[in-house]
């Protein structure tokens, strides 16, 4: 299938914008783009009568089908919080794909999104890469991208009214500490006894679940607001050598020069939203653009439910109008998102050998009267605007 006649937007820094081309589609993948026509055009290629066509938007941190849509308790999977320490809990198994959501998220044009556990427990579960479009979860499923980390309000509230640990930032942080440890520790025990041909250590699921995250096979995904929580994430992740992610990064621009030094990565949001506990009292729309000019690889997301997921983009727009340039913007709902949860050699930019995802609209993403016209995920037209 080629989509021709269109306005593409590719978001690598080696991509140039092409007024007018065409991509070529097999098997759910990109195999090429160019400007200009193609040579053939045959009954099944779609002309895209000059709109434009971007990556599909990324929304890189989530609790997508796990805060059911208008479900109230019932549908709520998405805080373990009878264990402080869950890292063996599988965001799959608690997906709600049929979640009304995912249709809005369709169309907006939100092609992917990064959906996991809630912020209750210090370390609380996977992080799990889905399409928005699927029949069940299991197709949905791109890959295991992370373990959710949380630090500062959220856990110390929850385990302050049951009387146990943690109830101080201090104890998050050592739990954290201990589960890491004994997991490091599991796993030199597990490769000593492969290699001397002895008994196995006793199976232990908590740390199993956390050995491809000590292998940097998946990174950290740490939700904290304050500057002092952020400085925690930074400093955990340093002593066990993790390769991590900033959750939120609220008070990210206080000390944003220091994360541009640490090269770290954040992914923040949400923005379109009140200062309702005292850890956003500091929250401002400037953040991401402070970050950027820091050269803190940075993404936009809603948290969704926090912000309905089809306000991605309208999300990046405040952003953008307090200093983040608007190139920088559409990046980070595109390829820095894919590049920050480890999908950039999937999805995330208009590439051949990349999955077919597309958002098609009427004008520039960032304004709020433009429309999304067509979705595409792997090369399927899952929306087409009347």
């Amino acid at each position: 299938m080629i989509f021709y006649n269109a306005k593409i937007y590719p978001q690598s820094n080696n991509s140039n914008f092409i007024p007018c081309g065409y991509i070529s589609v097999e098997n759910g993948l990109i195999t090429a783009v160019s400007a200009g026509m193609p040579v053939k055009i045959s009954d099944g290629d779609i002309d895209m009568h000059g709109l434009r066509l971007y990556p599909g938007f990324i929304d890189a941190h989530t609790h997508m089908g796990l805060i059911g849509d208008g479900q109230g308790v019932e549908g709520e999977d998405v805080n373990e919080d009878s264990d402080p320490i869950t890292p063996h809990l599988r965001t799959i198994d608690g997906l709600c794909f049929t979640d009304g959501y995912f249709s809005d998220a369709v169309r907006a044009g939100v092609t992917c999104c990064v959906t996991g556990v809630g912020s209750t427990n210090p370390i609380g579960g996977d992080l799990i890469a889905v399409r928005t479009y699927g029949r069940c979860a299991d197709e949905m499923l791109i890959r295991r991208v992370g373990i959710k980390f949380a630090l500062g309000e959220n856990p110390k509230s929850t385990f302050a009214e049951r009387d146990a640990a943690p109830v101080t930032r201090m104890a998050s942080a050592a739990l954290i500490r201990e589960a890491l440890f004994k997991a490091k520790r599991y796993m030199q025990d597990k490769s000593e006894a492969e290699e001397n041909g002895e008994a196995l250590p006793e199976f232990d699921m908590k740390s199993e679940a956390l050995i491809p995250l000590l292998n940097r096979e998946i990174k950290a995904h740490f939700h904290c607001h304050r500057a002092d929580d952020i400085m925690t994430a930074v400093r955990i992740a340093k002593e066990f050598d993790l390769d991590y992610v900033l959750i939120h990064c609220t008070e990210g621009h206080v000390v944003a020069d220091i994360l541009g030094e640490e090269k770290a990565s954040a992914v923040v949001g949400p923005v379109i939203c009140d200062r309702g506990k005292p850890e956003l009292s500091r929250l401002t729309t400037e953040n991401a653009g402070i970050l950027y000019k820091n050269g803190v690889k940075t993404a936009i997301c809603t948290d969704h439910p926090e912000v309905p997921i089809q306000y991605l983009c309208a999300s990046a727009a405040y952003c953008v109008k307090s200093g983040l340039p608007k190139e920088e913007a559409i990046r980070a709902i595109t390829v820095n998102a894919a590049e920050i949860a480890g999908l950039d050699r999937i999805t995330g930019d208009i590439a051949p050998g990349l999955s077919a995802d597309f958002a098609v609209t009427d004008g520039d993403p960032l304004e709020i009267m433009t429309n999304v016209k067509m979705t595409v995920i792997g090369g399927k037209i899952v929306y087409r605007a009347d």
